[in-house]
């Protein structure tokens, strides 16, 4: 019989093993899924993580998007990684980032076509203040009335999808697009267009705050009194509580953090490489996120690399899409399948295997 025996304290071998042996054991399962759908399971896998950086063909392209991708998941799971770490789950930043790039976009076409310096300063507030209001909804509710911040968060990425089919559609379309859903190109704007700031690097405002979110999330964690609550509230919620951490003020200030990060994000998209309000405007990047913060270990600098390995599978996702004709839910599977064998060999840190001899009656 086999039974798990539970560890005295967690693995430092297996908490550093599962990442790796997950991403092996994904490109084991997504070839298997890739073979399945008549296609060749090596030249899928060598597209999707060797092709877009070492291919000349497609690496001058391909290394400067990487950038581009990576920088809004990355942003989104440091914010996520504060409220995972304290057992507050935020499964709603999605949602927030939608608001933060209709906030910041919103106020780009309220001044358009306006030339003033003042203009983008403006838009990453109101895109900050967009994602965090968004989140403060379910963090009141919880600390009010305590509901569940799982259902309440979720729910509202539903709110905020239809919140942008109606802007798309509606107060925020282009008066000159002939009728079509979405609004104005605001990376034509230059007052609000989020440029690169090195030519062919990818890198633009969004990498950049998001760099620097790695470098405060670390920060904060490891050197600063609140980090240290946020930890204590998830190892301990009881020794928390008779340490003085109070509760409702924890929720609110990692749901807070996640949703102005989540809303920075949206509103560096939207003036950037999206460049417009569109009813298809939100890509996923709130809930792929929620991979690259578990893969990163909920820490800041496993969560850099991790965003720029769920960054990889993007730009490889797409390349696999046109050369092997290969759908695109194939490749959000594979993505999916991250997470699933992330969390099921996540076991293996607090627990081991025990082969128990079966008892004869």
């Amino acid at each position: 019989m086999i039974r798990l025996e539970r560890r005295p304290a967690p693995s430092r071998f297996w908490t550093a093993a599962t990442p790796v042996l997950a991403v092996l054991l994904t490109m084991l399962a997504g070839g298997l899924m890739f073979a399945l759908l008549g296609k060749d399971p090596v030249a899928a896998i060598r597209i999707i993580f060797w092709d877009p950086l070492f291919n000349p063909q497609f690496a001058s392209y391909s290394r400067p998007q990487l950038l581009v991708k990576a920088g809004p998941l990355i942003l989104i799971a440091v914010g996520l990684s504060f409220g995972f770490r304290a057992n507050i789950w935020n499964i709603g930043a999605e949602g927030q980032y939608i608001i933060g790039a209709l906030c910041g976009a919103g106020v780009a076409l309220a001044f358009y076509p306006l030339e003033a310096w003042f203009i983008f300063p403006l838009m990453v507030l109101a895109g900050a203040l967009g994602g965090w209001a968004w989140a403060m909804i379910p963090a009141i509710l919880k600390t009010r009335f305590n509901t569940n911040e799982i259902l309440v968060s979720l729910l509202l990425v539903y709110v905020a999808e239809r919140l942008l089919a109606a802007l798309a559609m509606g107060r925020m379309r282009n008066p000159e697009g002939g009728g079509f859903p979405g609004s104005r190109n605001i990376a034509n704007y230059p007052s609000a267009s989020n440029t690169e700031l090195i030519a062919n690097t990818g890198m633009h405002w969004g990498v950049v705050t998001a760099f620097i979110a790695v470098i405060f999330g670390y920060i904060l964690l490891h050197r600063h009194i609140l980090g240290y609550h946020v930890q204590l509230a998830g190892q301990a919620p009881r020794a928390a509580r008779f340490a003085g951490v109070n509760p409702d003020r924890l929720v609110m200030f990692c749901l807070g953090l996640a949703g102005l990060l989540a809303g920075l994000a949206g509103m560096f998209e939207v003036a950037g490489p999206a460049g417009r309000i569109n009813i298809d405007f939100g890509s996923g990047y709130g809930f792929t996120a929620i991979i690259v913060a578990f893969l990163g270990r909920l820490h800041p600098i496993g969560i850099l690399l991790a965003g720029l390995l769920l960054g990889l599978t993007y730009i490889g996702g797409e390349l696999a899409q046109m050369m092997l004709g290969l759908p695109s839910a194939a490749i959000q599977a594979f993505q999916g399948m991250l997470l699933f064998f992330l969390l099921a060999l996540d076991m293996l840190s607090n627990y081991r295997i025990r082969l128990k001899p079966r008892e004869v009656a």
